[in-house]
């Protein structure tokens, strides 16, 4: 049983990806993929394994309250990839060097909000 709930899990996350995927690349409306992309997906579908995860209704409240916040603080510093991205590639910057600095980016972000959250709120 679980292997097939393992199964379930990882098919039906990876189908979410491969359509979001397929979407951007075969459609004449890339604007359509990039809504697809900004929805919660992946949270919603976290948030589904987490309830159905875990049997102690006190102990499942508390796991996904936690997730959600934590969810709304780590979105955060990846929000400036998205605008940084674009205008990388439309400055001539090729593919990889544009997407290893916004990864730079990115990370040296999630550092100063985890040094931020550490101080501030999860001591």
């Amino acid at each position: 049983m679980e292997a097939l709930k393992l199964i379930s899990k990882l098919s039906i996350s990876a189908g979410m990806v491969y359509l979001v995927s397929e979407v951007v690349v075969r459609s004449s409306r890339p604007w359509l993929g990039a809504l697809l992309a900004s929805l919660p997906l992946l949270s919603l579908l976290t948030f589904f394994w987490i309830y159905y995860g875990i049997n102690d209704p006190a102990e499942r409240t508390e796991k996904l309250a936690q997730h959600s916040t934590g969810l709304f603080f780590w979105v955060l510093p990846s929000l400036p990839m998205f605008l940084i991205f674009p205008v990388l590639l439309r400055r001539g910057l090729a593919f990889w060097p544009t997407m290893i600095i916004c990864c730079l980016i990115t990370m040296t972000l999630y550092a100063l909000l985890a040094t931020i959250l550490k101080h501030f709120f999860w001591h």
